[in-house]
């Protein structure tokens, strides 16, 4: 058997709750028209056939208006109401690959925050709560000042794709 060696890193990341005061289902289906879901057949295409990077970018963009894709999503709701639970929450992992390679270049961990966990949940009164760690927190425990730059963008990106779903929100600059 074969030893592994483990290393630790503690970081500190900063969580954001967004309050939206906007119905859980109306955010979500917001959420999900702002940033569709990602579409993987245009980019299989173009690598099957050695394409180029600036296709991908290109591809990618028509995909994201607003630079960001669902990756992936989970409700929790069926998962809990055996247990009684009612809440309503739906986690997503929301990113761009190709800002993530601009990461990733420098750093392969960076694919442990890219892309983004987001967690929205209702509240209360039902409206939604936009849940994630903001990204230049994330990023810039990697401890790479080009990484933290690129974390410091998706803060914008985040804030952008709230802000074209009527949305404004703002967030600590502590990503140093």
């Amino acid at each position: 058997m074969t030893e592994a060696v483990t290393t630790t890193t503690s970081h500190v990341a900063t969580r954001l709750d967004i309050a939206t005061s906007v119905p859980f289902e109306t955010f979500c289906d917001a959420l999900e028209s702002a940033a569709p879901r990602f579409q993987r057949g245009p980019i299989d295409d173009i690598a099957a056939r050695g394409g180029s990077w600036d296709e991908v970018l290109a591809a990618v963009a028509r995909n994201a208006p607003h630079g960001l894709m669902i990756f992936s999503s989970l409700e929790a709701a069926p998962l809990m109401a055996t247990a009684g639970i009612a809440t309503r929450a739906t986690g997503y992992l929301i990113g761009n690959h190709t800002i993530a390679e601009r990461m990733f270049r420098h750093d392969p961990l960076a694919l442990l925050y890219a892309p983004l966990r987001m967690l929205v949940h209702a509240d209360d009164d039902g409206n939604a709560v936009l849940s994630l760690d903001q990204p230049s927190t994330l990023f810039g425990s990697l401890e790479d000042p080009r990484i933290t730059a690129v974390g410091r963008e998706l803060d914008g990106k985040v804030r952008g794709l709230l802000h074209a779903m009527g949305i404004e929100a703002h967030f600590p600059t502590d990503g140093d």
